[in-house]
Parts: structure tokens; C-alpha cells; sequence
């Protein structure tokens, strides 16, 4: 059965949406960016339906500041009293003993810094965000995959011969490509490495390789600062450049990797 779930957080109202299904295990489902609680491509609510078919009750909410919620949208970084609110209302409505959460993009990284307050017993990382907001460009990582694909493709060295290239924009690309992020100690790599050392639960990250969100994690998970950690960090990657997993066959592997984790 599904349901509307108003709950007070930080003086505010925040609204979720529950699968509701008898069990121990439940789902808590944090959204990313400026996101609803439906999803992308409606892709949060079909993914709870589909949990909570499988026997497992599944909650999703609206942050402060997003959607159906009240307040200020002050970022994935001021969310720990959300996440913290959502997981307490989803113990007191259902009874759940065991929380696995799941979180894409920066919702993924809030999840890492915040589960502990909120009680989070495994966490399902997808695509988490590690890319500190500088240019309108990519991330390095992303064009440094890029570069190397065309540099592959004989075609294109033809159009820089001929001026088919933003030469600018290459030497901008260039430049970003030379940063190293992750070695930065207060950075954003360097927190969440960090973060997910000190994690007392078990930890799986999903990637869609092709997606540049992705791919910059995968660059700074090489980093020696996510070296104590990666013993207790279990890596799944798909073949896709889909953010949203949005294709049918994204959606099943997500389907089943979240299954493997609420079993």
C-alpha cells in the first residue's frame, strides 16, 4: 500500500511517500540534486514499487526547500537532519529493524557523511559526487576519458588539423585535466574518502561507467586517499553512460543490485 507521510524536521515539514509491506528489512531512498522524491524519469517510485512487490517496505522523501517540502533547499550538504528525520519516521510507520539506503549523485555522498546519526545499517553509494564546483566544465576524469577515445579516432586528429577544434576550449579541457582533486585535504574526494574508512557498515558503490559523475569517482577511488577504505567498499559497475540508470535494462540491474542488499 501506498501512502502520503507528513513528519517535522528542524522546525519544518518534510513529505514522504511509503511502500508499506510486513518485514524487518526496509528501504530508505535519499534523492539527489534538486530532485523530487519520484525521480528521474519516475524512476524512485517505480523502483519502490517494485521493492516493496518484492516483500520489503520502501520510503522515499522531499528535503527541506525541495518539492512537496517546506523550508530553505540549502544543498545536499545541510541534509543530515532530513536524513535523520526520514529514518526515524520510517522505523516508527513500519517497524523496520534494518535500514538500507540508497542515494545517487550527491544524495549518495550525503548518505556517506550522514548515516551514522541517522542510524543507517548498509548503504547503496550509486554514482556518488566527488567534483568540486569550479567551471562549466566536466569533471577532469571525464575528459581525460574523453580525450583519450578521440585521440583513438583518426578522424579526429583530421579536424584539428583543419581547425575543426575549439582550440580554447581544448586548452581549458587541458588545464582541468592537470588538477588533482583528490589530493586536496579538505576537498570533497578527500571527505567522503575519509567518511567511508570510518563507516561501520557494509558499503556497496553502483557506477554507470560512461557517466561522468562515475567516472570521476572511479579516478579518485584510485587516489591513496580512498586506500584504508577499500577494503570495506564493494564495487558494482554497469555498462551504461545513463546518470538515472533511465534504460529498462538499467532499471533491472539496479532492481536486483538493491535486492542483493535488503536480502
Amino acid at each position: 500500500m501506498r501512502s502520503l507521510i507528513a513528519f517535522p524536521c528542524a522546525g519544518e515539514t518534510l513529505l514522504g511517500t511509503l511502500d508499506g509491506t510486513p518485514g524487518p528489512t526496509g528501504l530508505l531512498i535519499v534523492s539527489g540534486g534538486n530532485e523530487i522524491r519520484i525521480g528521474a524519469h519516475r524512476g524512485m517510485a517505480l523502483l519502490a514499487q517494485r521493492v516493496a512487490e518484492a516483500g520489503h517496505s520502501v520510503f522515499r522523501f522531499d528535503r527541506r526547500g525541495i518539492g512537496d517540502s517546506t523550508g530553505e533547499n540549502r544543498g545536499y550538504e545541510s541534509s543530515a537532519d532530513d536524513i535523520v528525520a526520514a529514518a526515524a519516521t520510517f522505523r516508527a510507520e513500519t517497524g523496520v529493524t534494518r535500514i538500507v539506503a540508497y542515494g545517487n549523485c550527491d544524495a549518495a555522498t550525503a548518505l556517506a557523511f550522514f548515516h551514522k546519526p541517522a542510524g543507517i545499517d548498509a548503504l547503496l553509494l550509486a554514482n556518488p559526487w566527488v567534483i568540486e564546483p569550479t567551471d562549466d566544465l566536466p569533471p577532469a576524469a571525464a575528459i581525460r576519458s574523453h580525450y583519450a577515445q578521440k585521440l583513438r579516432d583518426p578522424r579526429e586528429w583530421l579536424r584539428l588539423l583543419r581547425g575543426g577544434v575549439n582550440i580554447a576550449k581544448l586548452f581549458k579541457g587541458l588545464i582541468k585535466v592537470s588538477q588533482k582533486q583528490s589530493e586536496v585535504p579538505d576537498g570533497i574526494p578527500a571527505r567522503l574518502a575519509r567518511t567511508l574508512a570510518s563507516a561501520q557498515v557494509p558499503i556497496t558503490v553502483l557506477l554507470a561507467k560512461g557517466d561522468n559523475t562515475a567516472i570521476a569517482f572511479a579516478d579518485a577511488y584510485k587516489s591513496p586517499a580512498f586506500e584504508p577504505g577499500r577494503p570495506r567498499i564493494r564495487i558494482e559497475q554497469l555498462d551504461s553512460a545513463s546518470h538515472s540508470f533511465a534504460s529498462a535494462t538499467d532499471k533491472d540491474w539496479l532492481f536486483a543490485k538493491v535486492l542483493a542488499a535488503l536480502a
